[in-house]
């Protein structure tokens, strides 16, 4: 692999022109295809498999035309102190305002409270449910602008008024600023690594073309492959970090190369056929991690993984083509302001940073090894307090209308009014079937935990009802989790006596099936993508216990990360640094998310990282050496990649929707232990303890696996040229063998 990548970067610098036009012609056409594609819809949420989703199905067939597509604003009116919502002026403000809230063109219905009987029970708190005719997503300005003009105009009759629902949804995600912070942050990063204006430029140009392609190619499918506008999140997060990571990697080690001598066009080569190997094996590894996402059984998850993978893929190639090309048109402005000044480069130190802690670590692998552990092992202790939600309004900042409007239902109906249970009861083939529902309700109703059910609705065959049911706890509490297990459980007994069966659904229930069923795949998620990774460095490193280490140590830091995120979110500690005002359950699908993304990051550092040490390793240096030689070159750019990586993560903390917080912390401090702590320290102490039987492989194992050279063993055969060569030189001649005839008139134009 390393022979024909370098052949790759030579051919990429060679013919940089015809390179950078396909990149544009690649840019342009799926552009242009994303510009014709049609809009690409909200998709609807659904995980196949749980029960709240076959009751919603259920639903869906026997009450045709009456599903819950549109979106919907629950506004609550709450008299002044002291007074009655009920009272003659309080109750006409509420009239008008729901009057003029049925006045816009989006809505469909917008129901009087009084008709409704939703006044609480001491008249101080009523609501109207304003029902849209299209999704949250497809509401125009005019409908939101009415709908928040109308909230202003009522509250001026002296009402409290407040508003949640889905038509108050700003359209999720944040805003642009947490990226632009990250790329912001890269920049300098990048420039105090390489010293170089054009250097720290050109990962990040390469990196935002990758993602341009890809969210151009994602934007252009959306329709025909039935993506949604939520599937290019996780795709653009990962591409501009690995995007800039791989680009990264490429030019530090051509200027590595540049050092030794190397003509740029033999640099680049080389670059690409030793770095660009690590880069390759470390995009499957992210690959692999992202299309595990299929086995949790998410459609929406296992597209949006899948299309994050198609972005690494995107990046990696643009590492391997595009970075060499752009080497090619800039071989010296990547160089130091040094050696661009003095006109020879010179080769980095050999007593720098990476080498003293290397030398460091070397002298107390033990200490360091269990400090590492002891410290990891302690962060992820309150991970086994776990608990698994999906947070709503009451985990809004109190400055929203959504997160007062549920303070003020919650206070006047009660903490279960928030979420409640929808019951779909299926009589079929039963005889009576009003009885089997009223039997059924009365059950249900009588349940300790239950305030209240509502009476049930029939559809137009009178075999099939809907009723709902207030829990006395808040939709996130393990009590209302313990309450539907308890009302599931009476099904056999229930259906035994009346003939008919019934389901649990409602958002309530839905986020309960969802928190167990992505509790329950995440370990076969863990076995299958470490399983596969493991296979994967074991071509890679030809070694059996770096693999284990590597897997070990990944989990190590994604069960810290989750421990800290648990210590934050779920028990509140250090909450009001990041602004988290209501702590509660943790996202359902965040350990998946932790699990996949950090996953394929942590494996991108340990490829760099040890691929460095086996390189020297098989080029004749003793394991310890080879530790020390692999922290002297890569030690600075994978901190410098981390760096990057925190940065852009740790822009999400400053949103304000706390699930965003949630996800950028967990992904911030995951980068941050695993490499810091386990990379950097932890994968050092071991391979120190383990000498040259860290590099041990068995003999039927060794002929089996394919041989990839990763290490460019068989590039190491070329000529050594001298260290220091001059920039100018190297610029115009080639010092390796091969050297078409044609090259030097590149080489020449070339420079800078």
């Amino acid at each position: 692999m390393a022979t024909f990548l370098y052949r790759v970067g030579r051919l990429a610098f060679r013919r940089r022109w015809y390179v950078a036009l396909v990149w544009a012609a690649v840019l342009a056409a799926v552009g242009l295809g994303a510009l014709k594609a049609p809009g690409a819809a909200d998709e609807e949420f659904s995980m196949p498999g749980i029960e709240s989703q076959k009751a919603f199905d259920l639903m869906e067939e026997r009450f045709p035309g009456a599903s819950a597509d549109g979106a919907t604003a629950r506004v609550v009116f709450v008299a002044p102190g002291g007074e009655k919502v009920t009272a003659t002026e309080n109750r006409k403000a509420v009239e008008e305002a729901v009057a003029e809230l049925g006045q816009g063109s989006q809505v469909a219905t917008a129901a009087d409270p009084f008709q409704a009987r939703a006044v609480s029970e001491d008249g101080t708190t009523a609501y109207s449910t304003v029902t849209y005719k299209v999704g949250a997503g497809d509401l125009t300005d005019a409908s939101k602008t009415h709908l928040t003009e109308t909230l202003a105009q009522a509250r001026d009759s002296g009402l409290t008024v407040e508003a949640g629902g889905t038509a108050m949804d700003g359209g999720g995600g944040p805003g642009g600023a947490a990226e632009v912070i990250g790329v912001a942050i890269a920049a300098v990063v990048l420039l105090v690594t390489f010293g170089s204006l054009a250097a720290a430029g050109l990962p990040l140009l390469t990196a935002i073309i990758g993602v341009g392609v890809s969210m151009a190619a994602i934007l252009a499918l959306s329709s025909a492959l039935g993506l949604s506008t939520t599937t290019g999140t996780l795709a653009m997060m990962l591409g501009l970090a690995v995007g800039i990571d791989y680009a990264l990697f490429v030019v530090s080690r051509y200027r590595e190369e540049r050092a030794k001598g190397r003509t740029p066009q033999e640099a680049t080569g080389m670059a690409v056929g030793t770095a660009g190997s690590a880069v390759v094996f470390a995009g499957l590894t992210v690959v692999i991690a992202l299309a595990g996402l299929s086995v949790v059984g998410i459609p929406m998850l296992t597209k949006m993984g899948l299309a994050a993978a198609g972005a690494v893929v995107v990046a990696v190639l643009i590492a391997l083509t595009l970075v060499p090309a752009f080497l090619g048109f800039w071989p010296n402005a990547v160089l130091s302001r040094r050696a661009r000044k003095s006109g020879r480069v010179q080769e980095e130190a050999a007593d720098n940073g990476g080498t003293r802690w290397a030398r460091f670590v070397l002298r107390r692998p033990l200490p360091v090894l269990l400090l590492g552990v002891v410290g990891l092992g302690a962060l992820a202790v309150p991970m086994t307090d776990l608990q698994l939600g999906m947070p709503g309004d009451e985990a809004k900042s109190t400055s929203t209308t959504e997160r007062r409007a549920y303070d003020a239902l919650a206070d006047a109906f009660g903490p279960g009014f928030n979420g409640p249970l929808t019951v779909v009861v299926d009589a079929r083939g039963d005889d009576d079937a009003k009885g089997a529902v009223t039997a059924i309700s009365e059950e249900i109703g009588g349940t300790k935990g239950v305030v209240s059910v509502s009476p049930a609705r029939f559809n137009e065959a009178g075999d099939t009802a809907v009723f709902s049911v207030v829990p006395s706890t808040a939709p996130t509490d393990e009590k209302t989790k313990g309450l539907v297990t308890t009302i599931r459980g009476e099904r056999d007994g229930v259906e035994a006596e009346t003939g008919a069966t019934f389901e649990v659904t409602g958002t309530t229930a839905m986020n309960i099936d969802i928190s167990d069923k992505v509790q329950a795949a995440l370990v076969p998620y863990l076995i299958v993508v470490v399983g596969l990774a493991i296979v994967l460095l074991l071509v890679v490193f030809r070694s059996l216990l770096v693999p284990l280490k590597a897997a070990l140590g990944f989990l190590l830091s994604v069960l810290a990360s989750l421990g800290a995120v648990v210590v934050v979110f779920q028990q509140g500690h250090g909450a009001e640094l990041l602004g988290v005002e209501q702590t509660g359950p943790i996202m359902s699908l965040m350990p998946i998310f932790l699990v996949g993304i950090v996953f394929g990051l942590a494996m991108d550092y340990e490829v760099f990282l040890v691929s460095r040490m086996r390189e020297s390793y098989v080029h004749g240096e003793s394991a310890r050496q080879a530790v020390t030689s692999g922290f002297r070159h890569s030690a600075r750019v994978v901190v410098a990649a981390a760096l990057i990586m925190i940065a852009v993560f740790a822009g999400f903390i400053g949103e304000s929707d706390s699930m965003i917080k949630m996800i950028g912390f967990g992904l911030a401090s995951a980068v941050l232990f695993d490499a810091f702590v386990v990379r950097m320290a932890i994968v050092p102490a071991v391979l120190a303890l383990l000498g040259d039987k860290a590099w041990w492989l068995p003999k039927w194992l060794d002929r089996i696996l394919p041989r990839v050279d990763v290490e460019g063993e068989a590039l190491s055969r070329r000529s050594e040229p001298a260290a220091g060569a001059d920039v100018e030189a190297g610029a115009g001649a080639d010092a390796g063998p091969g050297v078409d005839a044609g090259r030097a008139a590149d080489l020449d134009v070339a420079r800078t």
